[in-house]
């Protein structure tokens, strides 16, 4: 599969780069996909939710009335859950929501992230650029030339790159990432994958093993 290059202009530079099948065109394995994601947003959670149940109540322990005649459901402590101020019942406790996956399938979930986006025209190769200084209309101005302004995009650049980097801390719906950092929730999350040239290699060495 060959794709244009393009500068930071949107401008066509004459130049094609052909991407690898064994990694960009690939029969996709949804299931994996899912899998993976599923694993990245629950790593995201942080699980530290905790309701007081009736042992965690400050309160006093004696029985609060006698066990017989009072003509109501007997009662020994005033942090039961029925009574108002007691402890809560099967109340959330804290706890790890990151399962494991083996590298197989996550390789195999990557590849068919790559792959989707590929048959669907998501990805973009430009030209290796930089800035001079961080500023995030320089970064505003790529978007702009590549009709990115309003869209989700996934920028997959060289890790030296640090002024870029800096210049899109402030668009939300841009992420600045280096090949060791793709995963496949930020390549589905976005509408464009945006990789730099001498990135490809980078992509196909890495996910190729």
């Amino acid at each position: 599969m060959k794709v244009e290059v393009v500068d930071i202009n949107g401008k066509n530079t004459g130049r094609k780069v052909e991407l690898s099948d064994a990694v960009f065109a690939i029969e996709p394995n949804k299931h994996a996909v899912y899998l993976d994601v599923k694993q990245y947003l629950a790593n995201q959670r942080q699980g530290t939710h905790k309701a007081k149940e009736r042992a965690d109540i400050k309160g006093s322990t004696r029985k609060i009335k006698k066990q017989k005649g009072t003509g109501t459901a007997r009662a020994g402590s005033i942090k039961s859950p029925v009574f108002r101020g007691g402890g809560r019942v099967f109340g959330p406790r804290p706890r790890n929501y990151g399962f494991k996956l083996n590298k197989g399938l996550k390789r195999v979930a990557r590849l068919s992230a790559l792959s989707m986006k590929a048959k669907n025209d998501g990805i973009v190769v430009i030209e290796d650029f930089n800035f001079e200084a961080p500023k995030t209309k320089n970064f505003t101005n790529v978007l702009k030339a590549l009709s990115l302004e309003n869209k989700k995009s996934l920028f997959v650049l060289d890790a030296s790159n640090k002024n870029v980097y800096l210049s899109s801390r402030n668009l939300k719906a841009v992420n600045v990432v280096s090949t060791s950092k793709l995963n496949t929730y930020n390549m589905m999350n976005a509408s464009k994958i945006v990789i730099s040239e001498a990135m490809v290699a980078e992509i196909e060495s890495n996910f190729s093993k």
